[in-house]
Formats: C-alpha cells, sequence, structure tokens
C-alpha cells in the first residue's frame, strides 16, 4: 500500500460520548497532539453548527503551527430542493477556511425517505452540487457516505449510485461509513471489495463499535483496497462508540508493517491516549490495547516468570514500540524486599542523586491514596525534587481560609481567600477575591508571593478539572483534581486529591506554583532531568502501600 491516510474525528464525533465536552483551548491542544503523532487530517467539528466550533476553526488559523495535519471542517449537502450557493451548511463549510472539508450525505434509502424526506434522485443531485461546488471553491472534498452498508444491503442500486454521485462532482476520497456499526469483518470485505469493481475514487473506512468490530473492520477494510481510515483517539463516540485509532495506528506500524509512523511518532502513542483522557474528563480504560495501563501487565505465577525470561512468551508486541511500560503486579504473598530491590537495580546509576526508596514508597503511597501522575508531570517531578540535597521550599502554609456568601452581593456569588505564607522568616498574610475559590486562592497566594518571587508573573493556569474517584460515596467523595499551568511555551500538570474540593484544589495549586518558579530557578535542573529520564512511569504496583 503507497499511500495511507488517517483521519481523526475526536474533536467531533469523538465530543459525541456522553460526558465529553472539549473546550476551544482542549481542541487546540488536541490538534497539535494529533500532528505530532502524524495523524493526516483533524475533523475540528461542524462549522454553523455552534459558536464553540467556529472559534475553534478561527483560532486554528491564527494560533496551530501544524507540521504535517491538515484541519478539516465537517458538514452536510444541501438541503433538499435549495440552491447550493446558498445554503447555510454549504456556506459554513466555507467559512471554516480549512484546505479541505468532508461532506456526508445520505446512502441509505431509508433514510433519504424517512430523515430528508426527499426522493432518491434529489439526494443524488445533493450529493454531486454540494461536492462539485466545494470543488470549485479549490478545496479538497471528502464524502462521507452515511449508513453505506446498511443501504447496500436493502438498496443496493441507490447506495452505489450516491457513490457515483459523489465521483462525478469530483470528491477526493470516498468513505464507506458503517454508522450503525453492525457490519461484520467478512462482510465488510465483499463489499468493499465489490464496491472496488466500479468506483476508481481512492475509498476510506469509517466504523462504529457497536458490535465490538470497529477495529476489525477497519483493520480488513484496509487491507481489502482502502487507502483511508477514520476513527477517534481512545474510541470516543455516541453509543459504543467508534474505530479506536491507537489500536488502528499500532496495527498498520507493528502488524501491517506498513513505514507510515516513525518510531518516535509510536512512542507518542501512549501519552496521547492518556492525554486525550484527561481533557475528556474521562477515565481511561486500563484494558485498552496497545496503551491501557494493563495492556502489558503480568500479575505473578507462570506468566511472570515466563516474561522475566522472555518477553515474548506472553506479549505480542514491545510496549516500549507504543510508548507503553511492562508492568509486574505483585500480590500480598510476594515479598516486598523483592520489589525494592528490583527498583533500587534500575535506579543504581542515581543513588547518590536521589532517595529511590524513599521515592517509591510516596509514590505507592499516593496511588493508593488515588493519586495519578499522567498528566501531572509538575507533581511528579516535584516528588523526585523533594528528596534531593538541593530542595528548599519556597515557602510554607500558615493557613487559608475561603469565604463564599451568596447573600452580600445579590445574585451574584462572593468569593474570598485569606492565606497566610511564611516565606524564610517572614509572614505574610494576605486576602483576594475571585471568581470561585480556586481563583481566590491563587489571587490570594500570588498576592503574597509576587514581592519575593517576581517570575510568578508569567506564570498563569490555563485548565482545571475534577474527577470523582468513588462515586458511590456521593458527596463524600474522594475527588482529584487536575491544574494544567503555563509559562510561555512550557506547560505542565499537577494534582491534588482529598475528600474536600477545596483542599484538592490548594494541593494542586501549590504544586503549580512551586513547580514552575522552581523550573525556572533551579541551578540543578539539568541534573534533574537526567533522573527523571531514568525513573520508569511503570513503578511497581502494590496492592496495599508500603508500610
Amino acid at each position: 500500500m503507497t499511500d495511507l491516510y488517517v483521519y481523526d474525528t475526536t474533536l467531533r464525533d469523538g465530543s459525541q460520548r456522553e460526558g465529553i465536552s472539549f473546550s476551544v483551548n482542549d481542541k487546540l491542544q488536541i490538534a497539535q497532539l494529533l500532528d505530532e503523532l502524524g495523524v493526516d487530517y483533524i475533523e475540528g467539528g461542524w462549522p454553523g453548527s455552534n459558536p464553540k466550533d467556529m472559534e475553534f476553526f478561527a483560532r486554528a488559523r491564527e494560533e496551530l503551527s501544524l507540521s504535517h495535519s491538515k484541519i478539516v471542517a465537517f458538514g452536510s449537502t444541501r438541503h433538499a430542493h435549495s440552491d447550493v450557493e446558498n445554503d447555510v451548511n454549504v456556506r459554513a463549510l466555507l467559512e471554516a477556511g480549512t484546505p479541505a472539508v468532508t461532506v456526508v450525505g445520505k446512502s441509505w434509502d431509508f433514510h433519504v425517505f424517512h430523515a430528508l424526506d426527499t426522493t432518491l434522485e434529489e439526494n443524488l443531485a445533493m450529493i454531486t452540487d454540494t461536492v462539485a461546488y466545494l470543488k470549485g471553491k479549490g478545496l479538497e472534498v471528502l464524502f462521507d457516505a452515511e449508513h453505506f452498508f446498511d443501504g447496500y444491503n436493502e438498496n443496493r442500486d441507490h447506495a452505489m449510485a450516491t457513490l457515483e454521485a459523489a465521483a462525478r462532482g469530483g470528491a477526493d476520497t470516498i468513505i464507506l461509513c458503517d454508522t450503525n456499526g453492525g457490519t461484520m469483518p467478512l462482510e465488510m470485505r465483499a463489499v468493499i471489495q465489490q464496491v472496488k469493481e466500479h468506483i476508481n475514487v481512492p475509498l476510506g473506512i469509517h466504523s462504529h463499535n457497536d458490535a465490538d468490530m470497529a477495529v476489525a473492520n477497519s483493520i480488513i477494510a484496509l487491507q481489502s483496497g482502502a487507502t483511508h481510515v477514520q476513527g477517534t483517539i481512545n474510541g470516543y463516540g455516541e453509543r459504543c462508540g467508534n474505530a479506536d485509532l491507537c489500536a488502528i495506528i499500532a496495527n498498520i506500524h507493528l502488524k501491517m508493517k506498513i513505514d507510515k509512523f516513525s518510531p518516535e511518532q509510536m512512542k507518542k502513542l501512549t501519552a496521547v491516549s492518556k492525554l486525550i483522557s484527561e481533557l475528556a474528563n474521562v477515565r481511561p480504560l486500563v484494558s485498552q490495547p496497545y496503551v491501557g495501563r494493563n495492556a502489558f501487565t503480568h500479575k505473578g505465577g507462570i506468566h511472570v516468570d515466563a516474561v522475566v525470561k522472555q518477553s515474548r512468551t506472553y506479549e505480542h508486541a514491545s510496549p516500549e514500540a507504543v510508548g507503553n511500560k511492562r508492568r509486574i503486579l505483585v500480590s500480598e504473598l510476594a515479598g516486598k524486599s523483592n520489589i525494592l530491590f528490583k527498583m533500587q537495580d534500575k535506579f543504581s546509576q542515581f543513588g547518590e542523586l536521589l532517595q529511590t526508596k524513599d521515592v517509591l514508597k510516596q509514590i505507592k503511597k499516593m496511588e493508593y491514596e488515588g493519586y495519578q501522575f499522567e498528566g501531572a508531570d509538575g507533581s511528579f517531578e516535584l516528588i523526585i525534587w523533594k528528596t534531593m540535597d538541593t530542595y528548599k521550599p519556597l515557602f510554607k502554609l500558615e493557613g487559608f481560609r475561603v469565604i463564599v456568601d451568596k447573600q452580600r452581593r445579590g445574585d451574584d456569588l462572593y468569593v474570598e481567600a485569606t492565606i497566610k505564607v511564611k516565606v524564610g522568616d517572614r509572614v505574610m498574610h494576605t486576602a483576594a477575591e475571585g471568581d470561585g475559590p480556586v481563583n481566590a486562592m491563587d489571587n490570594a497566594l500570588r498576592k503574597a508571593l509576587e514581592g519575593f518571587y517576581p517570575k510568578l508573573k508569567g506564570i498563569r493556569l490555563v485548565d482545571y478539572k475534577v474527577r470523582v474517584l468513588e462515586g458511590r460515596d456521593g458527596t463524600a467523595a474522594r475527588v482529584r483534581v487536575l491544574i494544567i499551568t503555563q509559562n510561555g511555551d512550557k506547560r505542565w500538570g499537577t494534582v491534588g486529591v482529598s475528600e474536600n474540593i477545596i483542599e484538592a484544589s490548594w494541593i494542586a495549586l501549590v504544586d503549580s506554583i512551586e513547580y514552575g518558579l522552581l523550573y525556572e530557578s533551579s541551578p540543578s535542573l539539568d541534573e534533574l532531568k537526567k533522573a527523571l529520564d531514568a525513573l520508569p512511569w511503570d513503578y511497581e504496583h502494590l496492592e496495599q502501600p508500603l508500610a
């Protein structure tokens, strides 16, 4: 296969999953990650359907610096019995200002009659007119044949006619969509082979996962002659989701042996998966192939013994190839000293720099309490930093109070934070208002510290997310707060966990500021970075924390 294109629709189709709502900042950050991963097309949304998507396309043109990917706008064919030049959907596609657009059209006669409420002839005209008009504007046009496989099974002639209509209009790629996600792989192969005999335009595949076949159908489509594959990171999407691009990309590289992604890009796959799950505020699926926490995890017995001797005995691929890590789970039956010995062996060259045992004990304890450090690199590095002889705390909390008053200003909440911190021998007692408790604490802490640390002015919070860890505990549940902070081009995450959301927020907030200041000023940064490179993200997991 000489040409193969990967198309990501996480920002549109993926956001249709219940519970996911990306902000514009989220979408811009995800687009940058996808570009670095080597994705060819990034579908940004449906312009005209909501203000957020229009803002994304406008800001993407100004703010994104993509080295590989094309941003794509998604929309539908013109309305029935309307003028394509004045159609609101088509105008919105042009206003998005993207180099490529994807047009979705009906290929199942059932939808033509019951959703569009028009004739089969008009449906074909809608497809040809829209594709031809957008091609005339100099755009690359991809045509999504919605519900194609259902349409092909019930009215083969009309389903094929929709593809021919798109081809007449000049479509660059025609994508066959298994929109209801019920097609079986061998059926998929037979249909694609038949379509290829009549359609000369390059074909693509867009699979949903309602029968748990989305990835299998995507791969068999590529093996059957399709050259374009669509999906979402982590398989996000409505109902049962879309084809998981993490698995598809890994299969393309490792199983199909297609030289499309560089080894460096492949090693980013797990990190991209986890970062996007954090931005989506969705708990990562631990059993997710290739990138899941358990994808290369082994627990006791014959498996562990064999994997230690030769990883291929129970691993179909190298975890390092996709940026993941091998993990050995140890139950209470195993000796804790074995784990410490195993880890200290890995850290032997940094024995003088780090108190390895202390680091591991602290990480294990925090993980048991609900901490996760994917996406919280700042907190993770601070744990290491605090074991170094050169570390000195920048300030010490003496106490804080947060007041939320509903009565003082009518309908608006009044929020004020009072903070007392000690810097060296001086005690600073400040108060500040804010839009909410976290904003007020941030303002009060900055007010106390900026006189001592002027560089704090360049550090700003850019995102804040909360995840409930045990929903069955209701309002008494432990929560995890993730804060994203930025200083120029440098961005880092910090995390806090507590039954009290204010305390969890304070922990993450203090880490964010301390890390930003230490990163800017520490003379031992290079030394720290070398040590961090040696630290495994797969630190050995105990079912109970170390005593």
